[in-house]
């Protein structure tokens, strides 16, 4: 039986490495270089926004309640903020391991509870966060990709549809 939670992540995992290795391409300066014509400041803080939001997610399917989970949040993000680019991505490789243990290890179906003090209650199941977290990705990868063009610099295709292609031993990208 295949495990739809598990799939997603390795999605979302697959698809934030596309976007670091394509960083890591790029001159080392523009990862923390403001660029006023865009949503988020920077490269940079677009990568943090979403780590923090993927570490926030993770802690709450651990039982960790949200309020305590974005206070702990801000800490964290003044600690990402000043790190480079590998020490980034070093970070979001951890947090994927943690996440495939987590996935592996519970129940993907099991209704908790989350209290967010902007939108109040709700119940959920982590398969639902795993798809949260997915789709929030996918939206800010997008940012990231326009950011990098408006540099003049090409993107890197990481959709959900190259992703079942490169499951295939067999498929080499065109992109």
């Amino acid at each position: 039986m295949k495990n739809h939670a598990r799939e997603m992540y390795d999605y979302h995992a697959w698809a934030n490495a596309r976007i670091f290795e394509k960083l890591r391409e790029l001159p080392e300066d523009l990862y923390k270089r403001e660029m006023r014509q865009s949503i988020f400041p920077s490269l940079s803080t677009v990568m943090v926004h979403m780590y923090l939001t993927d570490n926030l997610w993770l802690k709450i399917m651990q039982g960790v309640d949200m309020q305590e989970g974005l206070a702990a949040s801000d800490t964290l993000r003044k600690e990402a903020e000043a790190e480079t680019l590998l020490e980034m991505e070093k970070r979001y490789k951890n947090l994927a391991e943690e996440y495939k243990d987590y996935i592996d290890h519970h129940d993907m179906e099991k209704v908790f509870a989350v209290d967010n003090p902007y939108a109040g209650q709700l119940d959920t199941t982590p398969m639902e966060t795993i798809y949260h977290i997915s789709t929030h990705g996918n939206y800010h990868r997008g940012h990231v990709a326009a950011m990098i063009r408006q540099t003049g610099n090409t993107s890197v295709m990481q959709d959900y549809g190259l992703y079942l292609y490169t499951k295939n031993a067999d498929f080499v990208s065109p992109v």
